[in-house]
C-alpha cells in the first residue's frame, strides 16, 4: 500500500491505496479538487459539505453519461444500461413464481 496526500478545498487528506492505483487515485482527487474549486468559486454554494455533495453529484452525472464502447451495447450510457438491467430484473421477478411461505 502506498500513501497519497491530497488537498481539497484547503483541507489535507492522506489516503492509502495499492501502488498500481496511485496514479488513478491522484487523478481522481485532482478532478474532485477542480470541481470543488469551481463550485466554491461560483459563490452559489457555501460550506465544504454542500460543495462536496455538489461535486459528488457532478461526478455521478459524468459517470452515468459515459457511453459504452463499440459493440452490442455501443453508445449506451452507463446510466441507461443500469436502468435496463433494473427493468429486466423487474420483468423476471414478475414472471417467476413467488416462493411459497410454506416451502423451506
Amino acid at each position: 500500500m502506498e500513501r497519497v496526500d491530497i488537498s481539497i478545498l484547503g483541507r489535507d487528506y492522506s489516503l492509502a491505496c495499492p501502488s498500481e492505483e496511485k496514479q488513478a487515485l491522484t487523478a481522481a482527487a485532482h478532478h474532485i479538487s477542480q470541481l470543488a474549486g469551481r463550485i466554491q468559486g461560483s459563490g452559489k454554494v457555501s460550506g465544504n459539505e454542500r460543495i462536496a455533495v455538489m461535486a459528488a453529484i457532478q461526478v455521478a452525472i459524468e459517470l452515468l453519461s459515459v457511453k459504452a464502447p463499440d459493440g452490442p451495447l455501443g453508445g449506451l450510457a452507463v446510466g441507461d444500461f443500469k436502468r435496463r438491467i433494473g427493468d429486466m430484473n423487474a420483468m423476471l421477478d414478475a414472471a417467476l413464481p413467488k416462493p411459497s411461505s410454506k416451502a423451506r
